[in-house]
């Protein structure tokens, strides 16, 4: 009986980490192949100067426009009475005496909100309040639409407007930001910014994982997306889409330029503009050597509830729902069939993270029997060595590489704890792939899709650099 039970647990062992194993290594080749193109990126940007066309260098390189252009900007804002007259008052003050106008998409249920807008727009004529017509919440990209619609109504302040600028409630908007959209749009349709979560030092495990993957992701991973030709996701803030751009998704969807369907409307968005024909990108700009870049900053959730349900949200819109609604795209692209295929490997990739978890244990478990029965452990095969080597690898690659991006945008205390916080990381994105397994299913039986948001905070002293 006893060699029964030491034989199932050896199997259960060895086959749950080879599946975990065979895994990792597809998804680490996978990776590997986006760093190379990274470096093949980096070395190219060092060996030749920076000019306004690749979105990269400092703020000297994008002198202001003689006449600069009118632009919107759309702030989306369901129950954010909390945040959303500092974030305006915030606003006005670093874009200063910039071409623009601030259009607050609200809810008739939400008096609040409605208010604390109010109160703004009172002193200051550049602030709209717009109240949609339906209660809250809808979706983001409704209410996103209902500012569409008010700009359009605005007939002369929408014939003089060039460009939408998206930002949430709870932005610290950077005072560089329109007079790089303003440089860029000569050339590009989507401009996008870096964004560069707040850590709040009293969550400092929850709310830094998101810092650690917005250095990687908008450090190498939508470099590597322009790189290869592939569309540029937006990230819903920090970005500057150009209004003949979006009157022409508007135009083909019956008017609305997004998708009020969408959990993800932003992704959807970019990848959609980039089927157009509109290209993109991501602008990497400092206001000199060594200065932080320009880039738009926030808090994001800070305990593990509100960041499960966050990611809830992404992982339905962007690998489950996002591919039902936008496919792969055109055929024999191939850079985009592969940038898409990485985005919606998120499921799959939380069932191996959780079978190489369930084979530790296994392993473990197999271990403390043979020592109880006194019985050596079987030895393991070559393949198997050299696939765990690998594996091994690419693995410490991976984390040189976390903490090599956290360092460049946070400071090396910060690349330190970006080292546990990829632990976090794991954690929340399996509680939030079950999750989202769930309300998916409920999705196609025909749930409600509504804005399933967080409660947000504004820092106190919004004074923070740049």
């Amino acid at each position: 009986m006893g060699d029964i039970v030491l034989a199932a647990l050896d199997a259960a062992a060895r086959e749950t980490m080879l599946f975990a194993g065979v895994g990792f290594l597809i998804g680490g080749i996978d990776d590997l192949a986006v760093d190379l193109v990274f470096l093949a990126v980096w070395a190219r940007r060092r060996l030749s100067p920076a000019s306004v066309g690749d979105g990269d260098g400092t703020l000297a390189e994008y002198p202001p426009r003689a006449l600069p252009r009118r632009f919107a900007v759309f702030v989306p804002a369901w129950d954010e009475a909390a945040v959303i007259g500092q974030m305006l008052r915030t606003t006005l003050a670093r874009f200063g005496a910039a071409d623009y106008r601030i259009y607050v998409g609200t809810y008739p249920n939400d008096r609040s909100t409605i208010d604390a807008v109010a109160a703004v727009a009172e002193q200051d004529s550049r602030v709209r309040l717009v109240i949609g017509d339906a209660a809250g919440p809808t979706t983001k990209a409704d209410c996103l639409n209902t500012l569409w619609h008010a700009l359009r109504r605005d007939a002369a302040e929408s014939a003089r407007t060039a460009a939408i600028v998206l930002h949430d409630a709870e932005d610290v908007v950077d005072r560089h930001e329109l007079r790089i959209y303003d440089a860029l749009l000569d050339r590009y349709a989507v401009v996008q910014l870096p964004v560069l979560p707040l850590i709040d030092r009293r969550a400092r495990l929850v709310s830094g994982h998101y810092a650690d993957e917005f250095s990687e992701a908008h450090t190498k991973n939508l470099v590597v997306r322009q790189a290869v030709g592939a569309g540029l996701p937006l990230a819903g803030v920090g970005c500057a889409v150009a209004c003949d751009a979006l009157a022409a998704v508007a135009a083909m969807r019956g008017g609305d330029p997004f998708d009020g369907g969408s959990l993800t409307e932003d992704y959807e968005l970019g990848l959609l503009l980039s089927q157009r024909g509109a290209t993109g990108v991501l602008a990497r700009v400092r206001e000199g050597a060594g200065t932080p870049l320009v880039a738009v900053r926030a808090y994001f959730p800070a305990t593990l509830e509100t960041a499960v349900r966050q990611k809830t949200r992404w992982m339905i819109g962007i690998a489950l729902a996002g591919w039902d609604r936008l496919g792969w795209g055109r055929v024999r692209h191939w850079s985009e069939h592969w940038m898409r295929m990485r985005d919606r490997r998120a499921p799959l990739a939380m069932l191996v993270l959780a079978v190489a978890y369930v084979a530790l244990l296994g392993w473990g478990a197999s271990q403390v029997a043979h020592w109880i029965a006194g019985a050596p452990m079987p030895r393991v095969g070559t393949a198997t060595a050299l696939l765990l080597q690998a594996n091994a690898a690419m693995l410490l690659w991976r984390i040189v590489a976390r903490v090599a991006f956290t360092t460049r945008d946070y400071g090396w205390r910060e690349g330190l704890w970006s080292l546990p916080r990829m632990l976090v990381g794991n954690l929340i994105a399996l509680l939030a792939v079950r999750r989202a397994l769930w309300r998916y299913a409920a999705m196609l039986r025909g749930a409600h899709v509504r804005w399933d948001k967080t409660a947000h905070v504004f820092p106190d002293d919004a004074a923070i650099e740049p």
